[in-house]
């Protein structure tokens, strides 16, 4: 590609300003011409070229506001004329001047047809013509980059696509080199569910990089089993994450195996079982359950064995035992009371409704049950990384003990282990090259402390690992409805933050105006935004974002940028060509002709797409796999 191609295009663009007085390096004037008037040019994204250096230079920025001044109609007598006339024919309307505000996000030089990024380091002088950007000049512009660019949506009220791009967290030409962080916000209907289910695809793209998602409603475990609710933006996310050739496990309470005796103390704690013998919430209860962790793996008690009725038995026995309870009843009238209501309490009934239900969230025999450990050792540990999404909701009908509180403290051993991880792989050098996906954040990590002990264990937990995590290539996306609600250490920890509509009231804007700073002009627009829930029907809804980050080759200035999210799933898989991208990738891919080509996980990953492909059959034999590698070639062959 020339500069001369890219001249052209920007000279057969619209043009619909000049750059007027006065302007800076960091917001210009425009002056309006007449021909564009009556078009909405508020977040429009516009171009002009301009020589710096003895090199051509592009800018792109967004327009911010719109004035109309005519200095006729301020003249006091004008006026008056005015209020008798309603309008002077000479002077109303034939005088008006609209001038626009521009903040430029992005430069580039061009030399040899090469675009490098640069900055605004003059004021181009007055007259300067100022156009419309159209995708044609994006796409000669960023060409070099276009393997990278993926699409959210269009620039804010105009047609041309915003290029966005999401590297994975490793080195490499798709690669950040680094991990980031990032937030979503924006009330209830805003769009921040979806925005996120589409930027989590946006790093599915990569093999190399895994995806932990930490589900607490369930949203995102039901649509990625092709179970979610139908709207009028549901993302195909089972088959699309196959397209990409994503391996994808979801993992629910059901399946998830608790493997720590803390965890188990803490839970016991919280459960009504030592309610019911009549200690209450405090050091009493805590000396307790501690005691019951010291001694039951004394009395060879396994924690994979704490369902049984002989572990219970062992536990019972413990604490009807003297030297027992004066640990954690000091006064003989306190131990009197507890072994009153100890010796009328129905042990069957205790183990029955309260023991076993919390000890089966520790039974590794359960069908397809995976601990802790393994999941993030999947996570982590394989070349082709997948996407784990953790569904910690509960259905009615299980037999198994769960609350808010239990919900937290199994966030809390997820991210004790992911924090572990990665201190263990920075050790190692190697990088994790992970994002974290957090639902509901605000409740996790919320700004005032907690009444709860879990919860502040839990938050402060996050907190550390928003600091530290970073640096061993794991980055986490939270999610939430509030902005001043969530932890102000985490806020500020994030690079690439959404904003939708709602937070442009009271101390939600407060906390917006702090985080991007003095750009007033930028929050202007932001407050523009429509409730999409306030459209006439659900085709005209618009899904309005705020961008703010390293996120866009059209941001590395560090202004913001503007977005309408696609609002169809169509035009998000069409404009992205997810499918089409994976047939290359599957076009270019040579198929082994025979077992001895296959590495060992190479031959483990093929033995389940086969058990899959052969509904239920369990291919697993050598000469089962070179018969299916050997059926697999002829019907590429055959193909192409």
């Amino acid at each position: 590609m020339s500069n001369q191609k890219l001249s052209q295009l920007v000279d057969q663009s619209e043009r619909i300003g000049v750059i007027g007085s006065p302007s800076s390096t960091t917001e210009l004037a425009l002056d309006i011409l007449a021909t564009a008037v009556d078009k909405k040019l508020v977040g429009e994204l516009a171009i002009f070229d301009y020589i710096q250096d003895g090199l051509d230079h592009y800018a792109l920025g967004q327009i911010t506001e719109i004035a109309l001044k005519n200095i006729w109609h301020e003249d006091p007598t004008m006026r008056s004329l005015i209020r008798q006339r309603g309008k002077v024919d000479a002077v109303s309307e034939r005088q008006d001047t609209h001038q626009g505000e521009m903040i430029v996000s992005a430069v580039f030089s061009g030399e040899n047809g090469n675009y490098r990024p640069s900055s605004l380091g003059t004021v181009p002088a007055t007259g300067t013509p100022i156009q419309q950007v159209n995708n044609d000049v994006l796409d000669v512009l960023l060409n070099p980059y276009k393997e990278q660019i993926f699409y959210l949506g269009h620039v804010y009220g105009s047609k041309p696509k915003l290029p966005l791009w999401f590297k994975h967290f490793d080195t490499g030409e798709d690669g950040a080199g680094e991990a980031y962080h990032l937030g979503i916000f924006g009330k209830t209907g805003s769009g921040k569910s979806v925005l996120a289910k589409m930027i989590m695809l946006a790093y599915a793209r990569h093999e190399e990089m895994g995806i932990l998602v930490i589900d607490p409603q369930g949203e995102f475990s039901l649509d990625a089993s092709g179970k979610g609710v139908l709207g009028s933006f549901q993302i195909p996310l089972k088959d699309v994450l196959k397209d990409l050739n994503k391996t994808t496990q979801i993992i629910s309470v059901q399946d998830l195996v608790l493997d720590r005796w803390e965890l188990f103390s803490e839970i016991l704690y919280e459960s009504t079982f030592f309610e019911h013998l009549s200690i209450p919430k405090g050091e009493n209860r805590e000396i307790a359950s501690k005691i019951l962790i010291d001694n039951l793996p004394k009395k060879k008690v396994k924690l994979a064995d704490l369902h049984k009725h002989e572990a219970f038995s062992q536990a019972w026995s413990l604490l009807g035992q003297d030297d027992i309870q004066k640990i954690f009843y000091r006064t003989a009238s306190s131990r009197d009371r507890f072994n009153s209501v100890y010796q009328d309490a129905n042990s069957d009934e205790f183990y029955n409704n309260v023991w076993a239900p919390i000890a089966r969230l520790f039974d590794a025999n359960r069908d397809d049950a995976q601990t802790v450990e393994n999941i993030l050792s999947n996570l982590f540990d394989n070349q082709n990384k997948p996407l784990i999404i953790v569904d910690l909701t509960i259905n009615d009908e299980t037999d198994l003990f769960w609350n808010d509180t239990i919900q937290a403290l199994v966030i809390k051993r997820l991210l004790e282990g992911i924090r572990l991880s990665a201190e263990r792989a920075y050790s190692e050098k190697q990088n994790l090259n992970t994002l974290v996906l957090m639902d509901e954040a605000h409740r996790l990590a919320p700004a005032e402390s907690p009444d709860n002990d879990t919860m502040k264990q839990v938050r402060n937990i996050f907190i550390d690992s928003v600091r530290t995590t970073r640096k061993y290539g794991v980055g986490w996306m939270f999610i939430s409805q509030t902005l001043s609600s969530l932890h102000r250490e985490i806020a500020q920890q994030l690079r690439i933050y959404f904003f939708g509509f709602g937070l442009s009231m009271g101390t939600e804007f407060q906390a917006l105006r702090n985080l991007v700073g003095g750009r007033s002009k930028a929050l202007d627009l932001y407050q523009l935004f429509r409730d999409p829930q306030s459209s006439f029907d659900i085709a005209s809804r618009e899904y309005a974002f705020m961008t703010i980050g390293p996120v866009s080759p059209l941001s590395f200035a560090g202004t913001p940028l503007f977005l309408n999210a696609f609002t169809t799933p169509d035009d998000f898989l069409k404009e992205n060509q997810i499918s089409q991208q994976q047939q290359s990738k599957n076009e270019s891919k040579a198929i082994p002709s025979a077992t001895s080509e296959l590495s060992h996980d190479e031959k483990k990953e093929l033995i389940r797409e086969m058990r899959g492909s052969m509904k239920g059959t369990w291919g697993s034999t050598v000469e089962e796999i070179d018969a299916y590698l050997a059926s697999e070639r002829e019907a590429w062959n055959r193909k192409f």
